[in-house]
């Protein structure tokens, strides 16, 4: 989902509701997993040894399309893309997997990332912030992947004798995402005893940590990342939802876990334990994350220090998206003025200055700089979008359904782009198409009423037989998701 209004509203969710959304999301997740369990599953329960591969991806897949419909997701490339990259990375160090690992970002100002059977990993943008290097988000992100390949999670519920696939999802959202005690509290003492099945124990910590800088030094990162992340979540022990994340939390003692680390590392060669790493990349979105999801007083501070240093021109076009965040136009119009001074080569400080004059109403200007931003990286789904939008509107339909087909096969969950795709597929009196996107779009939303409303009148428009395995594959998604709702 996209920021309307140039970055302006912030995805319809003030940041400091971010907390109250994720109990509130936490407590419906695992109330309505409870409920659901006994009528999608006969079979009441896995018994001892019977967790295989094939229950392992039923249950991520599940996973991720509940925690995918219920919390508010980055759709940006450059940011997803980015974490997608450190993933794998760190995937190239590891043994080979039964399951790919997949990436998403969630709009949460919590220090956390969490990663579930299945190969679904979870980071939140407050991790991003919050670190200094690069190695140390690969170092939070390397422990969380050693807890799959360790098949930490997969063995504690291989070792429960009563308990479904479904049953477990609400308490598995809590106990890795924060908060579980007191979810599994509200739904009761079947909850609870789940929930306490499903912690880690001290030995998967410490095996976690092993594993996880292990992955992090045969990849390339300093292994120090992992010692650094971790002080720094001791420092700033952030809470989600009134407890703390799964690698906080839990015992050995988090001080005592990076005494540990420290002694691993000290027993390095000095090649490994010392090596750089280079944050360019790490700089440049964490500065796009920061202008778009932080509070804006303490990303004003931020960017207001690196004005003067070498990052001044990412903190020229994080002032200018901050200001647009507040609707002060002129601002930001002569913050991304001098943004593109300082250097009009940079893709991501033309796209940004290109969609915020595009949706401020300069679409001549606007316009040149998307080109320009969709000619130096025809990969960035961002940029695109804009671009297809500012095509729609100057009347050249067919290009901007192919520039915006291209968004599609990246972000095929996105609601604005189904409905920009409905529009234009209107325009071209294509109403099958029309209507379907419509309906994805509402899916997307979690709009069941409009969902059905658009599917019955797609089902109408479906003739030939293409369209109606393309309608099939929209039911499918729907019965996936209606699952949750």
């Amino acid at each position: 989902m996209r920021l309307r209004g140039q970055h302006g509203i912030f995805n319809k969710v003030k940041a400091t509701d971010m907390s109250r959304l994720a109990r509130d999301c936490l407590c419906l997740l695992l109330s309505l997993s409870l409920a659901l369990s006994a009528a999608l599953y006969p079979s009441p329960a896995l018994a001892w040894g019977e967790f295989t591969l094939k229950d392992e991806k039923e249950l991520g897949e599940k996973f991720n399309v509940l925690i995918r419909s219920r919390m508010p997701l980055v759709q940006d490339a450059e940011i997803v893309s980015y974490v997608q990259d450190i993933v794998d990375r760190l995937s190239k160090s590891m043994p080979r997997q039964p399951f790919p690992f997949t990436v998403s970002v969630i709009r949460h100002n919590a220090v956390n990332a969490f990663a579930c059977p299945g190969g679904y990993i979870f980071v939140h943008t407050g991790l991003i912030l919050s670190m200094d290097h690069e190695a140390e988000v690969a170092g939070v992100i390397a422990h969380e992947m050693a807890h799959v390949t360790q098949r930490h999670l997969a063995s504690r519920i291989e070792n429960s004798q009563y308990i479904s696939i479904l049953s477990v999802l609400g308490v598995l959202a809590g106990a890795l995402m924060g908060g579980s005690a007191q979810a599994a509290t509200m739904a009761g003492s079947m909850a609870a005893g789940q929930a306490a099945m499903l912690n880690y124990s001290r030995a998967d910590e410490r095996e976690a940590d092993q594993v996880g800088m292990n992955y992090l030094s045969k990849s390339g990162y300093s292994p120090k990342g992992m010692v650094g992340a971790f002080q720094i979540l001791s420092r700033r022990q952030w809470l989600l939802g009134g407890n703390l994340p799964s690698y906080l939390s839990t015992h050995p003692a988090l001080a005592e876990r990076v005494r540990d680390m420290e002694v691993r590392v000290s027993r390095l060669s000095e090649r490994d334990r010392d090596r750089k790493g280079d944050d360019t990349r790490f700089l440049r979105v964490q500065a796009l994350v920061r202008a778009r999801y932080a509070d804006v007083e303490p990303a004003l501070q931020a960017f207001a220090k690196q004005m003067q240093g070498q990052y001044r021109c990412m903190a020229l076009m994080g002032m200018g998206i901050l200001c647009s965040r507040q609707n002060r136009v002129k601002d930001a119009s002569t913050y991304f003025e001098s943004a593109l001074s300082c250097n009009p080569n940079d893709e991501l400080i033309v796209r940004e200055a290109g969609s915020f004059h595009y949706l401020k109403g300069n679409k001549s200007l606007g316009g040149d700089l998307l080109r320009k931003a969709v000619s130096m990286n025809s990969n960035d789904t961002y940029a695109l979008y804009y671009h297809a939008r500012n095509l729609s509107e100057t009347g050249q339909t067919d290009q901007a359904v192919d520039y915006a087909q291209r968004v599609l096969r990246k972000e095929p969950e996105d609601p604005e782009l189904h409905e920009l795709l409905a529009r234009l597929y209107s325009d071209k009196r294509k109403m099958f198409e029309a209507n379907l996107h419509m309906a994805y779009s509402a899916l997307y939303s979690n709009d069941k009423n409009r969902v059905k409303m658009f599917h019955d009148k797609a089902k109408g428009f479906a003739v030939s037989v293409q369209e109606k395995q393309t309608l099939e594959r929209f039911e499918q998604r729907y019965k996936e998701r209606k699952e949750f709702w």
